[in-house]
């Protein structure tokens, strides 16, 4: 069930950018940063190897997944603003955020203030989920919106550029390492049923405390 569920996931991030493009980049980026297991660790890197077909501009698939970014977490920012760490709790268990994650979130940001938002954002794990505890603590909209694209723009960008250079110079692995496609596809597959499984077994035990 689970891998039927990641090969759903991958075929719909490849369906959504293939046909809509830039919007479509924009549309999964906001799912992702709206704490939605959505990972942008294979968003991002597949509209690198579109840029590389000639399909899309890297600038372009780097702004659009800020932009989605942005939109995404305006959700996440109203979910924390209107209902407050409760709201948090009863929308995290539907995709799968457990209390742990809130809480590391809700260190950073009452550690750092508002750059936290700028900073988190060059980060996995919490990049995700820091719009929640700002939408908390009511932090000034135009400020967020500002901190959040500053911050997810260059994260964007080096996965783009990451996919970008994988498919530039895949032949040449492949001269060398006959079949690696398939370990390579074995590999991620594992660490992507890994991640859910470790999220899932997360927030079982938190909510069992």
């Amino acid at each position: 069930m689970l891998g039927q569920l990641l090969d759903a996931a991958t075929s719909f991030i490849v369906a959504a950018i293939s046909t809509g493009g830039y919007a479509g980049i924009v549309l999964l980026m906001a799912i992702e940063s709206a704490c939605i297991p959505l990972p942008s660790e294979i968003i991002m890197p597949f509209a690198g190897y579109l840029v590389y077909r000639g399909d899309l501009g890297l600038t372009g698939v780097a702004v659009a997944g800020a932009l989605g970014c942005v939109l995404g977490s305006l959700a996440a920012y109203a979910i924390g603003a209107r209902g407050g760490r409760p709201a948090i709790e009863r929308w995290g268990r539907w995709v799968l955020l457990s209390p742990r994650e809130v809480a590391l979130a809700d260190r950073w940001f009452a550690r750092w203030g508002r750059q936290t938002v700028f900073w988190a954002r060059l980060l996995p794990v919490v990049r995700t989920f820091i719009a929640l505890p700002a939408g908390v603590a009511r932090m000034e909209l135009w400020p967020f919106v500002w901190l959040t694209f500053a911050g997810s723009l260059p994260w964007c960008w080096a996965l783009a550029y990451a996919g970008l250079r994988l498919a530039e110079n895949w032949h040449l692995v492949r001269e060398k390492l006959h079949g690696l496609d398939v370990a390579v596809a074995a590999l991620v597959a594992v660490a992507l049923a890994w991640a859910v499984w470790h999220r899932v077994r997360a927030l079982r035990h938190q909510q069992s405390v």
